[in-house]
């Protein structure tokens, strides 16, 4: 409907991407996964600094006070992306707003259950000696901000005790659910299992989740031919489905969806032998490249900016990671210049010391 064009590797996201902004004039600032991975998550090129995750967390809180408000649901091989962990960290603000990484099969999360079974009141009376000894640490310590996330922390692993496994639980699910994600189906099984997982944690309030591949998937140095196209089976039908199952459950205008990487590809081929280009890959390509926006605000079927002719560099309405930022931010109700914290002196924010603007454009 939109004339937005989709690659033909992804015949079930091409159903609804009329609902997606693309913005086709993104641009990166350094052409290494580590340093556009960390400016991507953080606005800056180097480690330290909060995430997006972490800051979303920070300015809105939880809806849920027995899950956390930021929850990591990464490939259960523990093929983690480039820079690991670094990727949900809160940086220097409290670590209550780290992201929790979760598993999408067993336990949640490790040492979740007790090892032995207790009366309630013995827990009870266990847990409200801690807290009492906790406090008294604390008021010796007036000036350990981070006892108190501490604190926090412990409090909420034992009320997840309750809530985890069920929100986890997709037992409870219809098997048409479970096709439509493609659960079951060696090639879409991993990510369309945490997407569902998604769409649960959604309805349980938590406020930021991630999703993210097996790990460099997406990398295609190589082989482009074979790996482009399996990473797109990977995610296509869930992506798909996820789409579907907000639209159908009334979460799509409170839910903001974002689909993109730290940059794209060259616009030429990568390999050294002529003999063996059918074996080629793509380079990274920071310079220009897209990310895909929905939900929330956003106006669907909307293509904004461009690159040159080659699809080398962005050239037209050119859109930095912290103007991204700040648009995310706006969308989810937050002023990127006034969500800060002040630290030696400074106002801390996403978009640092940037100049940031809005993208409008994009905006329902």
């Amino acid at each position: 409907q939109s004339g937005m064009d989709v690659s033909e590797l992804l015949p079930h996201l091409s159903e609804h991407i009329d609902k997606f902004a693309a913005i086709r004039s993104m641009y990166n600032v350094h052409p290494n996964h580590e340093p556009a991975i960390y400016k991507m998550q953080s606005g800056k090129i180097f480690p330290g600094n909060p995430t997006f995750g972490s800051w979303i967390a920070y300015g809105l809180g939880s809806e849920n006070q027995n899950l956390p408000a930021y929850i990591v649901l990464a490939d259960p091989t523990n093929k983690l992306p480039v820079n690991g962990v670094e990727n949900w960290m809160s940086g220097y603000l409290p670590p209550l707003y780290q992201g929790t990484p979760m598993r999408a099969t067993g336990s949640p999360m490790l040492n979740l259950n007790p090892a032995y079974s207790e009366p309630a009141s013995v827990t009870a009376a266990k847990r409200n000696l801690l807290a009492a000894l906790d406090r008294k640490h604390k008021d010796e310590r007036p000036f350990r901000p981070e006892l108190d996330s501490r604190m926090r922390n412990y409090e909420l692993a034992a009320r997840m005790q309750l809530d985890a496994a069920a929100a986890l639980d997709v037992s409870k699910e219809s098997q048409a659910t479970l096709d439509m994600y493609g659960i079951g189906r060696k090639e879409t099984d991993s990510f369309g299992r945490r997407c569902l997982l998604a769409r649960r944690l959604i309805e349980r309030g938590v406020r930021f989740i991630q999703l993210y591949p097996k790990g460099q998937m997406w990398d295609n140095h190589g082989n482009i031919r074979a790996s482009l196209p399996a990473a797109c089976v990977h995610q296509d039908k869930p992506v798909a489905a996820l789409m579907t199952d907000l639209k159908q459950r009334g979460l799509m205008d409170s839910t903001l969806v974002l689909w993109g990487g730290e940059f794209g590809r060259l616009p030429m081929a990568q390999g050294k032998d002529p003999k063996q280009m059918l074996k080629a890959g793509r380079d990274h390509g920071p310079w220009g490249f897209t990310t895909l926006m929905a939900g929330a605000g956003v106006k669907g079927g909307t293509t904004y900016g461009s690159t040159d002719e080659f699809g080398f560099a962005a050239v037209d309405k050119r859109v930095s990671i912290q103007d991204w930022h700040a648009t995310l931010l706006h969308l989810l109700g937050m002023d990127h210049e006034k969500l800060f914290l002040e630290r030696n002196g400074l106002h801390e924010k996403l978009t640092h010391n940037f100049s940031s603007r809005i993208v409008h454009e994009i905006l329902a």
